[in-house]
């Protein structure tokens, strides 16, 4: 196991390094630059812009760019916000906590709920909650995320049962620990679920499928054939073999943990990553936007690891030597 751990992360160098250099060949396409806001104010000299060109780098070839940035990268520096004039790794260390709160909640909910419900709609194959679950599913996936909470603020604005924006009340301060806890998960409601509803959805959709395919396998056939009670011939049997496909869905989804959430961030002005990357793009600030492409390029092949792993914790049968 520990070799073809380390043997996963030594293959996994040489993707990071082509993926980081993407990352900046993308960013260096793209027209214009951050410096193209003043170029535009009349009031800024041509002195002035040259001195920002220098203080940023950009005057420089796009070869010396990109193997500085992956110079700092190798001391852990993350690059130098052009916006904000601060370091990379201060300002996504300050908005981390907020979106892996809300990344992870709506990640275990969403999972819960999806294979609950997935496994629920494949022993009720056609039946009344079926046809209901399977209707809501495919609405819920049809749905985009931001639109659905669009939905959720207008809802919240016209009832004022939940707060329309933001992750702490005015008062949070002057509130105790368990009030802190409390106003924080008031807050979190409504963005974590619209993150969790379309997501569920899919999940559920592929628990179904895939548990139904099992279902019709010929050693489950076998099993209720010799009396089996039908409990251990779901949860021991079937299941084991239909969660397999799920697993390697969760590798996917933890990559999405830090900039999975950017328009539901940006929707319910919630201070997270998200908020972060976009107004960054918006303001071609290259540093932030490649920090955050590299840090879920990290996340994507430490999540398919993981799922390597369990996949053959769950599956004897699967030799990740």
């Amino acid at each position: 196991m520990l070799k073809y751990i380390g043997r996963r992360l030594v293959i996994a160098l040489p993707e990071l390094l082509i993926i980081s250099l993407m990352i900046f060949l993308i960013m260096y396409a793209a027209p214009g630059d951050f410096l193209d806001q003043f170029r535009l104010d009349p009031s800024v000299s041509p002195q002035r812009l040259k001195a920002m060109e220098e203080e940023f780098g950009l005057n420089k070839p796009a070869i010396v760019q990109y193997l500085t940035w992956l110079k700092n990268i190798l001391k852990g520096n993350l690059g130098y916000s052009f916006y904000y004039r601060r370091p990379v790794s201060t300002l996504i260390w300050e908005r981390v906590a907020a979106t892996l709160i809300l990344s992870l909640i709506s990640l275990a909910s969403s999972w819960l709920l999806g294979i609950a419900l997935g496994v629920f709609t494949a022993l009720k194959k056609y039946s009344i909650g079926d046809k209901i679950m399977t209707f809501l599913a495919f609405g819920f996936v049809a749905i985009p995320e931001f639109f659905l909470g669009l939905v959720l603020l207008y809802f919240a604005a016209k009832t004022n049962w939940f707060p329309i924006s933001g992750m702490k009340s005015v008062y949070y301060s002057s509130l105790t620990t368990w009030g802190r806890f409390k106003d924080i998960l008031w807050h979190l409601i409504l963005p974590a679920t619209a993150l969790s509803l379309g997501s569920f959805a899919g999940l559920m959709r592929y628990m179904r499928g895939s548990l139904l395919d099992v279902l019709n396998e010929d050693y489950v056939v076998f099993a209720r054939a010799k009396g089996m009670p039908e409990r251990v011939v779901i949860f021991k049997h079937a299941m084991r073999n239909a969660i397999n496909p799920m697993i390697t869905f969760l590798g996917f989804s933890i990559s999405g943990l830090l900039g999975g959430a950017l328009f539901v961030e940006n929707v319910f002005g919630w201070p997270g990553m998200g908020r972060l990357v976009y107004q960054a793009l918006i303001q071609q600030d290259m540093y932030i936007v490649m920090a955050s492409g590299l840090i879920s390029a990290i996340l994507l092949v430490a999540g398919n690891l993981v799922a390597d792993i369990l996949l053959a914790l769950v599956d004897p049968r699967v030799r990740l030597s």
